[in-house]
């Protein structure tokens, strides 16, 4: 069926006449901050504590904007005997922000979580050599990084906090179980222990009865007197 001529028009008057009758609202930037989803793709930043060296994310960065340089280093052995161990100390972490296109690939293959994305944009800069962000600066941006969203109520538990409550509660239970040793031995009668001590030297001594006294052990010549 040939639409109506004017149809388009119409349909485009109608969109304007509803336009005009809405109110106007204006975002006030710079004045007030725009509220930002939680997920905001802003600028990286760099939690160096957790970083290997591993060179994940520069080796699948499509733009090559992310510069690492670092060296190895010899760790004595722990105990005697033992193997000296070698590890990657980083020396420089770098992304320049001119050629980020912001995919987030090496925040993705990150396997110790070491990159982290912060809602903050307002980094422009003159200079187009100020966009390239060294550790140190990336690091400032972790200050800027949201917590993250809590799990959903029907979520699984993560398995680092199941293990770490399991052992809390393993090690817990230990404690108290020592306590109530410790707090039977002293609620124990006096006489116990000479007991104990006459209980052990007679297993050690299997032809002698527990009730024996050393007196009939020391005189074995009286054993055939009635």
């Amino acid at each position: 069926m040939a639409p109506i001529p004017g149809s388009g028009l119409a349909k485009g008057l109608a969109v304007t006449l509803r336009t005009m009758t809405r109110k106007t609202v204006t975002a006030q930037y710079p004045d007030v901050q725009p509220d930002l989803p939680p997920r905001t793709r802003g600028v990286i930043g760099l939690f160096e504590e957790n970083c290997t060296v591993c060179m994940l994310c520069a080796r699948e960065c499509p733009d090559w904007c992310i510069y690492i340089d670092s060296h190895k280093e010899t760790i004595p052995a722990t105990t005697p005997g033992g193997r000296e161990r070698s590890r990657n100390v980083l020396d420089r972490f770098a992304i320049d922000f001119s050629l980020c296109m912001y995919c987030g690939i090496c925040i993705e293959v990150c396997p110790f979580d070491a990159l982290f994305w912060s809602p903050e944009f307002e980094y422009a800069e003159t200079d187009i050599r100020d966009l390239t962000h060294e550790r140190d600066k990336l690091r400032e941006w972790m200050w800027t990084v949201p917590a993250p969203p809590a799990l959903d109520p029907g979520a699984e538990e993560p398995k680092e906090i199941a293990a770490a409550r399991k052992t809390a509660e393993k090690l817990a239970a230990q404690q108290a179980e020592q306590a109530q040793q410790a707090q039977q031995v002293e609620q124990a009668p006096p006489d116990t222990a000479p007991q104990a001590d006459e209980q052990a030297r007679a297993a050690e001594q299997p032809g002698r009865a527990v009730g024996d006294s050393a007196q009939q052990t020391d005189r074995p010549g009286q054993e055939g007197q009635p």
